[in-house]
């Protein structure tokens, strides 16, 4: 009995891990209010009841996305940047986060781009989850400056990066987006290699 009791807790871990995932990517790509219980239960299909089994308010389950997506983000910036040689990590993390592929799939990428303002309307609990990620990233931004021969403000890097892509997000004119984008890698790091 003990073993299948063992296999039920593992299995429900594993249904809450893919719930907080689904979750974690569809308030990247709907935001927080796009996000329905009955839908998101139904793509990791599973019944809307069964959410109860696992979260005791939406709230909660937004706050553990929140994280999810703040550390999915975290985790790809982190791959960039481990790749790049010494003194060019900077370089590699601001191409990451400036990359046609974060701009296109906001669903894969950081959530401060994509959830910033929402997040500040959300319930203490979320906002909380946001501000643990975003500490990490900031330490993330400075952690990555070791070899740099000159060392940036970590949150005037970070305010820059989600400051471009939520502009070229939010403009219709391609041109315009891929010019700030641009312009501010320039601004960061300078010649460093364009993002693509």
């Amino acid at each position: 009995m003990k073993e299948k009791l063992v296999c039920s807790e593992s299995k429900k871990a594993r249904t809450h891990r893919r719930i907080v995932a689904t979750a974690a990517q569809a308030i990247r790509r709907h935001g927080y209010d796009g996000l329905g219980v009955a839908d998101l239960m139904k793509a990791c299909g599973l019944t809307h009841g069964g959410f109860y089994a696992h979260f005791d308010s939406k709230a909660g389950l937004l706050a553990e996305a929140a994280a999810e997506a703040g550390e999915d983000g975290i985790a790809a910036l982190s791959r960039a940047a481990a790749q790049a040689p010494a003194g060019e990590k900077l370089a590699a993390l601001v191409s990451a986060y400036l990359s046609d592929r974060h701009l296109r799939h906001p669903e894969l990428g950081c959530p401060l781009a994509a959830l910033g303002t929402e997040t500040a309307r959300q319930e203490p609990a979320v906002r909380e989850a946001a501000t643990s990620k975003l500490r990490e990233l900031l330490a993330l931004v400075d952690r990555v400056q070791a070899d740099e021969p000159v060392r940036r403000d970590p949150a005037v890097v970070l305010s820059a990066l989600v400051g471009a892509l939520v502009l070229a997000r939010a403009s219709s004119d391609e041109s315009l987006g891929r010019t700030i984008r641009r312009s501010v890698e320039r601004a960061l790091v300078g010649d460093a290699p364009q993002s693509g």
